[in-house]
């Protein structure tokens, strides 16, 4: 009982803890509440974040100023065709000591940080885009024969322009799977715009406050991570995963027809993991079908691949998304009897 007292005084303490967090990101980013939200659950439960959006949006400006607020290191990587893995992760340089003899010294490179900004990684080519791969997932990076332990908490944010295709390397699936969330940026709305005109052009910035340590980030973490997720919960996240699978027997037949390729287990563990921070952040000990369905498109966004058909009918895959939320039963729970 105690532990549950102590658990639910955390809920409401984090629940203000985030309302004070977006709070502050309010006083510089105005609008965008769904695209910090998203960034927030991701930082909240270990996961990596895609932004996508046109030039102009504030995706760095959104990246830099969450960094601001948490008390965490943070580094920025412009990324360019003539950009080497080494430019990422660091290499060895060779050294003479003061007894004259010569040594390798490994030299980190900005990848040892606690967030991480790829600004536009797609304008690199795969060969230095993968340099992120062991990082995005084992939290490690291998130079040589050496494996050397990235700081925590990790994040990588990257951020992407999805109208200039020029001079781009699409990222390839396995990496884009590394993501929890492809995050939409949109355009502001007309009133958010006159806002944004207003605050910009005075000449003033605001300043945000340092909320959270790295420490209270891993314990949230930790924390947040314990917040049930029912059998009814699972079932529906494994139904709706594999739904998207054309190859599935259970999959719709718009999926068959419409889709190449579905989710894998993970988008399940991220559903899930997202979830579970949508919950937390409403001060909630229980995810809920809607608190799944809040995330299911920034999840499976990338991670379904439509075909010709999908195109020729005018379906992305955010649309076909959609459509199975709507589509998708909840699962029955058998009924107790006496």
């Amino acid at each position: 009982m105690a532990e549950k007292r102590d658990f639910d005084e955390f809920l409401e303490k984090f629940h203000r803890h985030h309302e004070v967090m977006v709070e502050e990101l309010h006083k510089v980013i105005i609008g965008q509440d769904a695209v910090i939200d998203q960034i927030l659950a991701a930082i909240f439960t270990g996961g990596h974040c895609l932004l996508v959006g046109v030039p102009g949006l504030a995706k760095t400006l959104v990246v830099s100023t969450i960094a601001k607020l948490l008390d965490v290191q943070f580094r920025r990587i412009q990324f360019t065709p003539d950009l080497m893995p080494s430019d990422i992760t660091g290499t060895n340089v060779l050294e003479e000591t003061e007894s004259g003899r010569r040594e390798f010294r490994f030299v980190e490179g900005p990848v040892f940080t606690n967030v991480l900004l790829a600004d536009e990684i797609n304008r690199t080519p795969p060969k230095t885009q993968a340099a992120l791969l062991q990082a995005m997932q084992e939290r490690e990076v291998t130079v040589g024969q050496t494996t050397y332990k990235l700081p925590e908490p990790f994040f990588v944010i990257a951020t992407q322009n999805p109208i200039e295709q020029e001079g781009t390397y699409p990222l390839p699936e396995a990496q884009l799977d590394r993501f929890m969330f492809n995050v939409k940026v949109d355009y502001p709305t007309l009133d958010e715009e006159e806002r944004i005109l207003e605050a910009t052009t005075t000449g003033e910035r605001a300043e945000v406050r340092k909320v959270l340590s790295a420490r209270s980030i891993l314990y949230l973490q930790k924390q947040i991570s314990q917040i049930v997720a029912s059998p009814l919960i699972i079932k529906y996240v494994t139904r709706l995963v594999r739904a998207t699978r054309p190859a599935d027997g259970g999959a719709p037949d718009f999926v068959k027809k419409l889709v190449d390729w579905g989710a894998g287990p993970r988008a399940g563990q991220y559903l899930i993991a997202g979830a579970k921070a949508v919950a937390a952040m409403d001060g909630r000990p229980n995810v809920t079908l809607q608190d799944v369905r809040k995330v299911a498109i920034p999840v499976l966004r990338h991670r379904v691949s439509t075909n010709f058909q999908a195109q020729a009918e005018g379906m992305a895959s955010e649309d076909i998304i959609q459509k199975l939320v709507n589509e998708v039963p909840e699962p029955n729970i058998p009924k107790y009897e006496k």
